[in-house]
């Protein structure tokens, strides 16, 4: 099982937990959560590459790999995530290149499409 499988099945797990100890509050966040990055007036591969270049800058690894993965799926390019990452540097600062680091070797394991 490589890194995205594991990632996604430990998320499934721990957010059955949450939901089943959570109050409607965080029951709405979740639920919004999620609705956030559906098809709009921006389309969801922008929207996850805004919430990759973001958590590249608060620095959320299990964010980073949400939105790697998110936009790698919603159609995004390994040169377009790439570049997204190359915002958040600048954004951020070299806070962010430890991130930034195991983003690129994520998207390796992604693969590039053909």
């Amino acid at each position: 099982m490589g890194k995205r499988e594991e990632f996604f099945a430990e998320r499934e797990r721990l957010t059955k937990i949450a939901l089943r100890r959570a109050n409607l509050v965080a029951k709405r966040f979740f639920a919004l959560d999620g609705q956030a990055y559906e098809d709009g007036a921006l389309p969801r591969k922008t929207k996850e590459l805004l919430g990759l270049v973001a958590s590249l800058v608060l620095r959320c690894d299990d964010c980073v790999t949400y939105h790697v993965v998110g936009a790698w799926d919603a159609g995004a390019s390994g040169e377009e995530i790439a570049e997204a990452m190359a915002v958040a540097l600048i954004v951020g600062g070299s806070i962010v290149i430890p991130h930034l680091r195991r983003a690129m070797a994520l998207l390796d394991e992604v693969g590039e499409r053909e």
